[in-house]
């Protein structure tokens, strides 16, 4: 069976409230998280919510890496999706660890899209 994809679920806790509710900040932030990891960045969308909180997504040619923060709580929540398995998710998880002045932290990596490599056999007939 052949793994497609990737998932890293990371947890930031008792992080910097003025961080995680700077949106500028964390955009640049987390493009900088993907370059570390040798994504390819195809886009950024973020947003500022109110009174606080953002969420953004930085779309690269691997898939994605998505940030929710919650700073009444000192809270974020990152996911990072790659189907390229070469990537190096940890340079980016220890950027958003100092970035977020995160004191506690941890991730879980999950394995996705398992399918059987199907091979095609073409007959040639004679006539």
């Amino acid at each position: 069976m052949k793994q497609l994809g990737l998932h890293i679920l990371m947890e930031f806790s008792e992080c910097s409230s003025d961080i995680l509710n700077d949106l500028k900040l964390l955009e640049v932030e987390m493009n900088q998280a993907a370059r570390v990891s040798n994504a390819t960045i195809i886009k950024s969308i973020f947003h500022q919510f109110s009174p606080q909180g953002v969420t953004g997504v930085v779309v690269v040619a691997e898939s994605h890496l998505a940030i929710h923060t919650w700073p009444e709580h000192g809270y974020a929540a990152v996911d990072f999706f790659t189907c390229n398995l070469s990537m190096d998710y940890h340079k980016a998880y220890d950027h958003l660890v100092q970035i977020l002045n995160s004191k506690k932290h941890a991730y879980k990596s999950i394995e996705r899209g398992f399918v059987e490599s199907k091979f095609v056999e073409n007959e040639l007939s004679s006539s």
